[in-house]
């Protein structure tokens, strides 16, 4: 059998995307570099949103934004085409799922918006850092996820509850995660939450309302993350004519390096 070699670099990760050779999850392609969860929206609506991630940053941390109807975003990516650069797409128009494409130039307008968010993944360079293995998650499987009773702060259409996944970890590596995340409250895809599910409104933790179901040993909690569905289900909530967002998994890779993201800056590769 034929070995395939996946693309570790953003820029050939998203040039493997646009020439439609490379299709599948990026969770572990280029582990150097941040990933994005991608949302796309038309310009009358792109403030309302921006203001809901300025509310809810834990949910929505905003990486970058882009000028309506361009496709790219220097400030993340060189040569970037967001109309092609991702492995996989969704488009939605009055909150349905109503195609899953691998490109969207066909439906591409000079109306369009694209906010780029970071994702939970974004920590784990900071927790490798500090020596703390974060818990591997197989490419195609879904962890468990769950919908709280947390409200997310409202902006113009968009609200609903916020919604976290979970990884157990030993329990001294989730109170050193912990920690790291109270000390730096702004860096984006820290834990949403650790131990007590019921704190947060998640009353059997068996029973997740997405994904797998858990599996926690004697020496574990569970840590919960803020999850890319949580932009996905307010868009549904919003029941907008048009919008457009990643399929999950299928994120955006910038070129940003994560230890750099991690430290607290942006900083591009050469």
């Amino acid at each position: 059998m034929m070995t395939v070699l996946l693309p570790m670099t953003g820029a050939t990760v998203r040039m493997a995307c646009r020439t439609g050779t490379y299709k599948g999850d990026t969770l572990r392609v280029a582990p150097d570099y941040v990933q994005g969860n991608v949302v796309i929206l038309p310009s009358g609506f792109a403030n309302d949103f921006a203001r809901f991630c300025e509310l809810n940053p834990r949910s929505c941390a905003l990486i970058a934004r882009s000028d309506p109807g361009k496709h790219e975003i220097p400030a993340i990516a060189a040569d970037l085409d967001v109309r092609s650069d991702l492995p996989r797409y969704r488009i939605w128009r009055y909150g349905s799922l109503v195609e899953e494409p691998l490109d969207i130039r066909h439906v591409w307008t000079g109306d369009l918006v694209t906010f780029v968010l970071a994702s939970s993944h974004t920590f784990e360079q900071v927790l490798q850092q500090a020596g703390i293995a974060f818990p591997p998650i197989d490419p195609g499987i879904v962890p468990a996820t769950y919908v709280t009773d947390i409200e997310t702060a409202p902006a113009g259409p968009f609200q609903g509850r916020v919604i976290v996944s979970m990884q157990p970890m030993k329990t001294q590596d989730a109170a050193r995660a912990l920690a790291l995340a109270e000390a730096a409250p702004d860096r984006p895809g820290a834990p949403f939450h650790v131990g007590a599910p019921e704190a947060i409104g998640i009353r059997q933790l068996g029973r997740p309302d997405y994904g797998m179901r858990p599996q926690l040993r004697l020496d574990e909690v569970p840590v919960f993350w803020a999850c890319g569905v949580t932009p996905h289900r307010v868009l549904e909530t919003a029941r907008l004519p048009f919008a457009i967002t990643h399929k999950p998994g299928c994120r955006l890779v910038t070129d940003v390096l994560r230890d750099a993201f991690a430290g607290g800056s942006l900083r591009l590769t050469a």
